[in-house]
């Protein structure tokens, strides 16, 4: 399978672009006539230059308002042609999409349109080269590629084949599947881009908000199942218009670009099973069973502060690492880890950041497999040396410096607290009631956020939900949630466009720590709330408003309102299924917990209770504009 993508699709000079969609694996590139006309390179060099970092130029684009003008119009298209073609053949490519015209003096015509794209499909073969047309969204007269495809076959030249884009179909709401009739050697090329649903002028929308497949609500897969499903075996290629990605790293892009061009292809081969997809053999979406445990860097007083507060959540020193600075904190089945060394991953995240999150551990139904998948998907493996005993966990580098560990679900990925801890006399002493990690929240910059959707969605079995807007006092944050079927794991990417919100004030004050708190999950919280008192908890103090407004919105019993209210929880339910909500004030720069109650009916994060919870944060927090000490 080759793979391609659009100059367009990332930011930088031409030459930049280059060096980030060869380092990312792409077999070849669009030329956008735009990039080619601001470089200074004459044709034959910039042919060169592309050929020199490994790729081929699998199509020039666009070549626009050709077919059916009226004299002289006409004649002055195809003299356009013509240098074209010249261009074409000093840069080293064969193929040029047309779109269809949107010119105000085009006649229209299925007829007229075929006998134009045959009379060039003449002048080409003539030079060794191929037309293909496309069907624009918001052509003039032809905006869907069924139209597109009855012009290629009355052209009846073996030099004009129909160009295919994802999302001038499914952006305008066409079924792909009447492209299965369509023979797989008459589509020259196949264009993807996916996008948010959002109503709005068809050309807005596609010059400012596609992005790669799988970040948005097309149904991209079916595309190329249909596709494929023709025995199409030429390039697929991302043309990906996004104001976001203009202005991002060109090299975090093309990897994203390709990471989702490669799971697309993977679950179209798995879909459509007669499909000629040539991909390598890897796994398909890992199974996850929740996070196995969550490590903190932390040194000296603020390591010792950082087991204190755990303590007050209920935790005990379960374990000491054998060989290292590293302390095991447990509760039920949440396994925290305090590591002090200062050497390895957590001490360059300690030299950065401080006290905060430093690497995730998740427990899935195959590491090895999880490991071959991320790394097909072009994840970097991550190692450090092993000391006396160590067991080997398989492990991948994921954003933002984070790290992910995998451990076999069960006995097996038990093991390394048996084998790599000592540990501890067990203490009669009654715990909090917490049993597990019901999500992590991380927290990211606005533009870094589909990267890290993609990320995780690729790699596992996992849904997104509906992006929402969580309201601060000072800004807008945008949440991403996202959970397995079973609940197992649950993920929520907020992404800060400022410093002025808590998301923002956390991203700025760590040094862009990605995980910003971590919620476990209890029973009762009611009775953990109580228990967390005693152990000297310091709760977010929630203001008496909040319990008058929910008084009026939902049927809560005044004595259970009244508990609520003492113990400062927060309440929400959907359909009657009920989630609770009890926060711990903030530490190291932002950091806190959550402990929630939820009932098996509700799949969200209690996101009607974020601006009461942000804004009571914030009281907290030094005041604007007050220096600190």
């Amino acid at each position: 399978m080759k793979t391609s993508i659009a100059t367009v699709s990332i930011s930088g000079t031409l030459r930049e672009k280059l060096e980030a969609v060869a380092k990312a694996g792409f077999d070849g590139i669009e030329i956008f006539e735009q990039d080619f006309l601001t470089h200074e390179g004459a044709p034959r060099e910039v042919g060169q230059m592309i050929r020199d970092h490994g790729l081929e130029i699998t199509l020039f684009q666009p070549f626009r308002d050709f077919e059916c003008l009226p004299e002289p119009l006409r004649a002055k298209a195809f003299d356009r042609a013509e240098r074209k073609f010249d261009l074409m053949q000093e840069l080293g490519t064969d193929l040029v999409l047309i779109c269809s015209s949107v010119h105000p003096a085009s006649l229209g015509g299925i007829e007229r349109a075929a006998a134009d794209l045959h009379d060039l499909g003449q002048r080409a073969a003539a030079r060794g080269l191929r037309v293909g047309y496309e069907a624009l969204a918001w052509g003039r007269h032809v905006n869907d590629h069924r139209d597109a495809w009855e012009i290629v076959r009355r052209a009846d030249h073996a030099n004009v084949g129909l160009i295919l884009d994802s999302f001038h179909t499914l952006g305008r709401k066409l079924s792909p599947e009447s492209i299965r009739a369509i023979p797989g050697d008459k589509i020259f090329f196949v264009q993807l881009a996916d996008a948010p649903l959002i109503e709005m002028d068809l050309l807005y929308w596609s010059r400012h908000f596609r992005n790669m497949p799988g970040e948005g609500d097309l149904d991209v897969t079916g595309f190329m199942r249909a596709v494929m499903a023709t025995g199409y075996q030429g390039a697929i290629s991302l043309e990906i218009f996004n104001d976001q990605f203009r202005g991002s790293n060109p090299l975090t892009v093309a990897r994203d670009g390709y990471r989702s061009l490669i799971a697309l292809m993977d679950d179209v081969r798995r879909a459509e099973p007669a499909a000629l997809v040539d991909l390598p053999t890897f796994p398909a979406r890992v199974a996850t069973d929740g996070v196995a445990f969550v490590e903190f860097t932390a040194r000296g007083a603020e390591a010792t502060a950082l087991g204190a507060k755990l303590a007050t959540l209920g935790f005990r020193k379960a374990g000491t690492h054998r060989n290292k600075a590293i302390t095991l904190w447990q509760q039920g089945e949440v396994r925290i880890v305090v590591n002090s060394e200062t050497e390895g991953h957590a001490a360059s995240t300690w030299n950065a950041r401080g006290t905060s999150v430093c690497d995730v551990g998740l427990s899935v139904r195959s590491a090895s497999d999880t490991v071959a998948r991320a790394r097909a998907l072009g994840a970097s493996p991550f190692g450090q040396p092993l000391g006396p005993g160590e067991m080997e966990i398989p492990a991948i580098r994921g954003l933002g410096g984070s790290v992910l560990h995998f451990l076999e679900a069960g006995p097996k990925g038990a093991q390394v607290w048996d084998v790599e801890f000592v540990a501890e006399a067990a203490e009669d002493v009654p715990d909090a009631g917490l049993t597990r990690i019901d999500h992590l929240a991380q927290t990211m910059s606005y533009e870094d956020m589909l990267s890290w959707s993609l990320f995780y969605t690729s790699l596992f079995d996992i849904q997104k939900m509906p992006m929402i807007d969580v309201v601060d006092p000072d800004g807008l944050v945008r949440s991403q949630a996202m959970a397995t079927r079973d609940g197992a794991l649950r993920l929520t990417l907020n992404g800060a466009e400022t410093h002025r919100t808590l998301a923002g004030n956390f991203l700025a004050e760590s040094f862009g720590a990605s995980v910003q708190h971590l919620a476990f999950g209890t029973e009762d919280i009611f009775a953990t709330a109580a228990r967390l008192k005693d152990l000297g908890f310091e709760a977010l103090v929630i203001p008496v408003n909040y319990y008058d407004d929910i008084a009026a919105r939902f049927d809560i019993a005044p004595e259970r309102l009244a508990a609520m209210k003492d113990a400062n929880l927060l309440y929400d339910a959907e359909g009657g299924a009920e989630f609770f909500q009890l926060f711990s004030r903030g530490f190291s720069g932002g950091v806190f917990f959550e402990i929630v109650q939820r009932d098996a009916g509700y799949q969200g994060f209690g996101g009607p209770n974020a601006p009461f919870r942000i804004a009571a944060q914030k009281r907290l927090m030094r005041a604007k504009g007050v220096p600190a000490g």
